[in-house]
């Protein structure tokens, strides 16, 4: 029986050290994973300027695009660290087949049958100060215009141009 206890106390340690939580700064989204103690310390001095490139969406258009969920992420994961609001500036070039993931309710729905499910998430991020910028490029080519967007949405020349100008602005790029 002690063998047993012990067995199962060492396979749920793992569980028990990564329990997913909910964020401090977008609850409903971003969740995230506790690493205490971590080797490589979180600097909670500096600004962290990320800007995410995200040119894909994935299958099922039911369901939140991972990579938009993956800026509330970073948003609670830093907060959770010990870095303050005022520090995280946060930036989404959206450009590609992720264009139709910022698409008002009405435009998502004649084409894909329902509500974008990622509406709530970008009007959360915008709120906290995330840039939301779309492709001009890919507007064009996908005949969407900014009545076809989510309020939320800026519209840039191209993804190039907002990716260039953002590093410019000391963004460091993540691209997945």
């Amino acid at each position: 029986m002690k063998n047993k206890l012990a067995t199962y106390i060492i396979l749920a340690l793992p569980f028990l050290i990564f329990s997913q939580k909910e964020g401090k700064v977008i609850s409903e989204y971003g969740k995230t994973y506790e690493v205490v103690n971590p080797d490589y310390k979180t600097d909670t001095k500096h600004e962290l300027k990320a800007v995410f490139d995200i040119g894909r969406t994935f299958a099922d258009s039911s369901k939140v695009n991972p990579l938009i969920n993956t800026a509330a992420r970073f948003l609670n994961m830093h907060k959770s660290a010990g870095v303050s609001l005022e520090k995280l500036k946060v930036a989404m070039v959206i450009h590609g087949a992720a264009a139709y993931d910022i698409l008002n309710d009405v435009e998502y729905k004649a084409k894909y049958g329902i509500a974008n499910p990622n509406t709530k998430l970008i009007t959360a991020l915008s709120e906290k100060g995330v840039h939301i910028i779309l492709c001009g490029q890919t507007a064009a080519y996908r005949n969407i215009t900014k009545e076809d967007a989510l309020p939320e949405i800026k519209f840039a020349l191209s993804a190039m141009t907002a990716l260039v100008q953002l590093q410019n602005e000391n963004y460091r790029l993540i691209n997945f």
